[in-house]
């Protein structure tokens, strides 16, 4: 693939202090590919896991076994998870809602699952339709059996920075409901700006209350979307203060059925391009993502949102002959 630049990746010029390595947390086969309107073929999701993993992610979250009724496009969970685990080196989370979800996902194998709570009641009645402590009670006896069958459980914490119904969430509220995830027993918890609201200096003010209320960096992943045009932004502050966890999408793809001002989550290819730039590893090869990202949205029939796949992409079709 011919690309913008000699070997399409950004000269390195490292920061201080940052990490030197960071996890992708790859999110385009559940939160990427769960809002689309068209039914996406089991096989091409297959495809798209494995191409991924080809790139050199190394975890990557494969379906979400959620009630058919709730999220149809990903009704196929059963079929897809035994197509796609295992793969060497790579783990494959999934989302569970309840008990039942879990005991979808332990019959196929699944040792990694998530929880998606919210910090605002607005949204956990939208997404769950449940009160914030109805829904904490719901994950209780989840995360507590995970843990027994010693099963690694993320927790998410969406409307972290602002939400559609309710405004400006207080630090303090997150704070407390993303306290009350981890003493279930999460190993991590994720973050979420889902309407794309958050800036630098939120994020590092909610990093740091986190931690003084007994939460480590090192349990915290930050998971961005880029609405207004800051999820790289929120992203860096996230590294300086020592987060090693970023989730992100291919190609960009994904926002949130229940909250219809998120746009597309953070790019794949839009997070490596900066950390590579910082001289930061992250393990994925940016020429096989992209070119993954542009098989997928051939798949789709719609160009990548991700500003770097349209620049590679385009950087590569302009090398060719006429």
């Amino acid at each position: 693939m011919a690309e913008g630049l000699p070997g399409g990746l950004p000269m390195e010029v490292p920061v201080p202090d940052l990490p030197p390595r960071v996890r992708i947390h790859e999110v385009g086969p559940r939160d990427g590919l769960q809002n689309e309107k068209g039914v996406i073929p089991t096989g091409v999701k297959a495809e798209f896991i494995r191409r991924l993993a080809d790139a050199g992610l190394t975890t990557i979250e494969a379906t979400s076994f959620v009630h058919p009724k709730w999220v149809p496009q990903l009704a196929d969970a059963e079929q897809l998870f035994p197509m796609v685990s295992p793969i060497e080196g790579v783990t494959f989370p999934v989302l569970v809602p309840n008990e039942r979800g879990l005991d979808r996902a332990i019959a196929l194998g699944a040792r990694r699952i998530a929880v998606f709570g919210s910090a605002t009641e607005s949204f956990a009645s939208r997404n769950l339709n449940r009160t914030i402590d109805e829904s904490l009670a719901m994950f209780e006896p989840v995360v507590a059996r995970a843990k027994d069958d010693k099963i690694h459980v993320r927790g998410y914490l969406s409307m972290c920075f602002g939400d559609p119904w309710e405004g400006k969430v207080p630090i303090h509220q997150v704070v407390r409901v993303a306290k009350r995830l981890m003493d279930l027993g999460c190993d991590e918890l994720s973050l979420g700006d889902t309407i794309g609201v958050a800036t630098p200096g939120h994020v590092l003010t909610l990093l740091a209350e986190l931690n003084e209320e007994g939460v480590p960096t090192s349990a915290l992943g930050v998971h961005f979307h880029d609405t207004y045009g800051q999820a790289l932004a929120n992203t860096f502050a996230a590294l300086e203060h020592g987060v090693t966890t970023v989730d992100s999408s291919a190609g960009g793809l994904g926002g949130c059925p229940y909250a219809k001002s998120a746009t597309g989550n953070l790019a794949t290819e839009d997070l490596v391009w900066m950390l590579h730039g910082l001289g930061i590893d992250t393990g994925v090869d940016l020429g096989r993502l992209t070119a993954t990202s542009v098989w997928m949205a051939e798949q789709l029939g719609r160009p990548s949102p991700s500003r770097t796949v349209r620049a590679l992409a385009g950087a590569d079709s302009s090398h060719k002959e006429p």
